[in-house]
């Protein structure tokens, strides 16, 4: 990994807006042209398009129960335990947030989204837990039909891991199609995939651009790019826990950034020959050295408190502490999707099994952005009951502001009423 030192030159390297790197390519005609044939021609396209691109020959669009149920038994009682424990605790986490929204503010109608879409990745990999950390927090805000696409496996089937988990957290049905096509499903619907209010889920750069040119039509939970975590370490630190956290990033993708920050020249030292050490080991090494040696860095600053300065420049979307006195400085991080203290502090619980969606802003978005949530599937409608006594008290202001915009039906449409009254 690159070592840095001093933080002026640690500023220059991680300062960022909201990077458009990720996005900025020539292949947003292609995917326009996948959503257009999709919108034209529903499941025939769904059909070529799968042919095309995943080289899989669908009989069928949609997953049956059938299928669903026999992905159970391709699964060990370990994993699926294991599922539903991670199920169980989103749920958990999510229904307390739900429980704040209890008593809404005057004025305010709290309803849930009626169809909402998933997007997991698939193919030769499976993400389960992608699954559950976009459908459960869903199906708690009342959301009444949650459908699921991902793209088929070599031999047309979807991964057991993926439907099972699919069928923990509720949802109702699952189609078989991946990349720009099943974003296009999803936002215009075809004769078997139902048109939703909103998709939710990442993808590849095909996933995320197709989400970007069909806002508008559906909502989107946003644009996820590459991940990435900032780990802030004093001499305190494990050596090896740094290591095995940043190895833990880079495992996901080339284009993954994973950055430890410290204080600390002999951690810098040591983090840096763990790292090359324990990816010996790793089956994703030549991912995780490929992301290590473009977007990874140590950097080597004065003290703590320049490493918070430089992490909330950065906004991560991944935030560990270790360091001494770790929940004391929580306060002073004010861009992250994340963040993570504790002695045994490591961000891959939050991936799984903690509770908080692992769907995270990216790309210095944490600087406004939020992880997905409950409040993503309700949508609130202003309830405005107005009497006498409250036309007679606001009606002249309304009429006033509204001559002054040019706007002299709304004015007469106030004093209309209060002449009647």
């Amino acid at each position: 990994m690159k070592i840095i030192n001093g933080f002026k030159l640690a500023e220059e390297v991680l300062s960022r807006r909201a990077s458009t790197e990720f996005y900025d390519n020539n292949l947003e005609p292609e995917v326009k042209q996948i959503i257009d044939e999709v919108r034209g021609g529903g499941d025939a396209a769904l059909f070529a398009c799968t042919l095309k691109f995943d080289r899989v020959k669908l009989s069928s669009l949609e997953v049956s129960k059938e299928q669903i149920k026999d992905a159970y038994k391709q699964l060990d009682e370990e994993l699926i335990s294991a599922l539903k424990l991670a199920a169980d605790r989103i749920g958990f986490f999510h229904r307390r947030q739900k429980d704040m929204l209890a008593n809404p503010p005057a004025g305010q109608l709290i309803r849930p989204l009626e169809r909402v879409g998933v997007y997991a990745p698939g193919g030769t990999a499976s993400y389960p837990s992608t699954v559950l950390m976009t459908a459960v927090p869903a199906k708690v805000a009342g959301v009444k039909e949650i459908i699921l696409t991902t793209p088929p496996r070599p031999d047309g089937t979807v991964a057991p891991a993926t439907l099972v988990a699919a069928d923990i957290a509720g949802v109702d049905r699952i189609f078989s199609i991946g990349g720009a096509q099943a974003i296009a499903a999803l936002a215009f619907g075809t004769d078997s995939v139902p048109a939703v209010d909103k998709i939710c889920g990442p993808g590849n750069i095909f996933v995320v651009l197709a989400k970007k040119l069909v806002y508008g039509v559906v909502d989107i939970d946003g644009l996820p790019g590459p991940s990435e975590v900032i780990i802030i370490a004093d001499d305190t630190a494990d050596p090896a826990y740094c290591a095995a956290d940043l190895l833990a990033q880079a495992e996901h993708d080339p284009l993954a950034s994973a950055i430890l920050i410290t204080s600390s020249e002999r951690l810098a030292d040591d983090v840096n020959k763990e790292v090359e050490r324990q990816l010996k080991g790793l089956e994703r090494r030549d991912i995780a050295a490929e992301s290590l040696k473009k977007q990874g860095i140590i950097a080597v600053v004065a003290d703590i408190n320049q490493a918070i300065e430089l992490a909330n420049l950065y906004a991560p979307e991944h935030l560990c502490l270790m360091v001494k006195g770790a929940d004391a400085l929580v306060k002073q991080l004010t861009n992250a999707g994340c963040i993570v203290t504790g002695e045994s502090a490591t961000v891959v619980l939050g991936d799984y099994v903690f509770g908080p969606s692992h769907v995270l802003p990216t790309g210095a978005t944490a600087r406004f952005g939020s992880p997905l949530n409950m409040l993503d599937f309700i949508k609130i409608t202003s309830l405005l009951k107005v009497d006498k006594a409250t036309l007679k008290q606001l009606g002249k202001a309304a009429a006033a502001i509204a001559r002054a915009e040019g706007f002299e039906a709304h004015a007469r449409a106030v004093e209309k009423r209060l002449k009647a009254d």
